[in-house]
């Protein structure tokens, strides 16, 4: 992870041409260096959700979800990469922010992903009945738990990542317009 690395982000209004607008993003501290038992513990249930019998494409897709509603980035980045290589397509991680009004999520994928916004806002939601009614309808129990779990676990990968200002990866951008 990088410290202190200047990014430049180009854009604006649209009557702007070309705009830029330099962002210092500083990573406020490394929580592997300062409390490596405590990541330890995190991977171990990542490692418990992976191998839980979930699907991966799955798996991604609730990751990117609960990451555009927090707005992190690194996980942003991180997920959709993943979800990739599970076979997602683009146009699918491009309408994942919009999923209601795309018929190109199934039943159940639709079923994870109104249950991952409910518990991502869950002091807003608190978990409706009637979400949860069309989660237990796809799910089986032991699959409600390990996909709340999942939930769970990336919605706190997703605080530390914004609370310490964990930065993603970036790509050398062309000088084309």
């Amino acid at each position: 992870m990088l410290h202190g690395r200047t990014i430049l982000l180009t854009g604006g209004p649209p009557q702007a041409s070309a705009a830029h607008e330099e962002i210092e993003m500083t990573q406020r501290l490394n929580a592997v260096e300062i409390a490596p038992a405590a990541l330890t513990a995190l991977m171990g249930v990542q490692s418990y959700i992976e191998g839980c019998g979930l699907e991966p494409g799955l798996i991604a897709l609730v990751e990117m979800r609960a990451s555009q509603i927090n707005g992190c980035a690194f996980c942003l980045d991180m997920h959709s990469r993943a979800a990739r290589r599970h076979g997602e397509t683009e146009q699918r991680l491009y309408l994942l922010d919009a999923w209601h009004e795309s018929p190109l999520y199934t039943p159940r994928e639709r079923a994870a992903l109104a249950w991952t916004e409910a518990l991502t806002r869950i002091a807003e939601t608190h978990a409706p009945d009637d979400t949860y009614a069309e989660v237990a309808r796809y799910f089986s129990p032991q699959e409600v738990v390990n996909l709340t779990m999942l939930i769970g676990q990336i919605n706190l990968w997703n605080r530390l990542s914004i609370a310490f200002r964990t930065e993603h990866p970036v790509e050398a951008r062309s000088k084309a317009a």
